[in-house]
């Protein structure tokens, strides 16, 4: 049977303001990937989605980002790689001191927006990252793109790497992930989420917004917390991977 992680964006809110619906989603996903400050969420958000996920055995990522709370992370940023080093630092530290409160850990790293999309063909932006992360003290999986200037950095450093694939973001010929500003970037049509959802678990593939054919072999499907309906959509993807004989399993 194929195996294959979820994993949703979660604690996406700051003070009084929420974005994510976690506590359902967190009842969906295999693992959650928790804001840690610097796009979105503060400490009392951080605390309650480390509580909740330790509650239901899903499992903690930390979601580092450029320092850009105005902007959600979704900025393109020209950060010094010393910084964002020690950038992606702090914000794993703060999030694994929650998780261990809360009697779990954190137990990958995913880039989040910008940070993402620049890792996959910036070389140094890459370096800090995982700089950030081997400085944080554990060989933490990172979760990114396939074929990404992350990936191959992190391999390179020793870090354990794992492929993600996305269930309602368009792609590139390439596999890489159309940007945001463009129109049909973002797939919102629920049966179409579902079933690329499922053919991306099956056949390892997804049509790209030109029309061609993409490989995308990935241990993990992300469906974002921020889209309207995320919780019932995720269920639904769920299912759907269990009727085509997917078992939904955290890779961490």
């Amino acid at each position: 049977m194929t195996v294959l992680d979820l994993n949703a964006d979660l604690g996406e809110g700051f003070g009084r303001w929420r974005l994510t619906d976690d506590e359902a989603l967190l009842s969906v996903v295999t693992s959650a990937n928790v804001a840690c400050g610097f796009h979105a969420g503060d400490p009392s958000t951080m605390r309650r989605v480390c509580e909740l996920a330790a509650e239901r055995g899903v499992r903690i990522g930390a979601q580092v980002s450029y320092r850009d709370l105005a902007g959600f992370g979704r900025r393109a940023m020209d950060v010094p790689e010393d910084e964002l080093a020690d950038e992606i630092t702090y914000q794993i530290g703060a999030l694994r001191v929650f998780a261990r409160a809360a009697g779990a850990d954190v137990a990958y790293v995913k880039p989040h927006g910008a940070l993402y999309n620049r890792t996959v063909t910036d070389a140094g932006q890459a370096a800090a990252v995982v700089a950030g992360v081997l400085a944080a003290g554990a060989p933490l999986p990172v979760l990114g793109l396939p074929g990404s200037r992350l990936h191959e950095t992190a391999a390179r450093a020793g870090l354990p790497v794992v492929a993600e694939a996305f269930a309602d973001r368009a792609y590139t010929a390439a596999g890489t992930l159309v940007p945001r500003g463009t129109e049909g970037a973002v797939i919102t049509e629920p049966d179409a989420v579902v079933a690329r959802s499922v053919r991306l678990a099956r056949d390892a593939a997804v049509t790209a917004l030109t029309g061609e054919d993409v490989t995308v072999r990935a241990r993990s499907l992300c469906v974002h917390g921020d889209t309207p309906g995320a919780a019932a959509l995720a269920r639904r993807v769920r299912e759907a991977l269990g009727a085509a004989g997917v078992r939904p399993e955290a890779f961490a």
